[in-house]
């Protein structure tokens, strides 16, 4: 079974279940992982030490993904609705 949503692009975009677009931006993430803590489920790091996007992504909700992009200390994560307005960062 894939670890990562999209294979190809472990660090999307991908789309979710709830509509939404997660993208994390590898150039700018520094692999601290806030996002692994708060949302076990949609965030690990790869093997390069950068915050990728699990297969298991659906199992959080919109509110856990939200604010664990919220704490990402250099804003690495990208949220997008289902129109492809940016939800975060705002």
């Amino acid at each position: 079974m894939s670890q990562w949503k999209d294979e190809a692009k472990p660090a999307g975009p991908v789309k979710l279940n709830n509509g939404w677009t997660v993208e994390v931006d590898r150039g700018v993430c520094i692999g601290a992982a806030p996002c692994t803590a708060m949302a076990p489920n949609t965030f690990a790091l790869d093997d390069s030490g950068k915050a990728a996007i699990l297969a298991t992504v659906d199992q959080d909700d919109q509110e856990t993904i939200l604010n664990a992009a919220r704490a990402c200390p250099v804003a690495a994560i990208t949220i997008k609705d289902e129109t492809g307005k940016v939800i975060f960062p705002e």
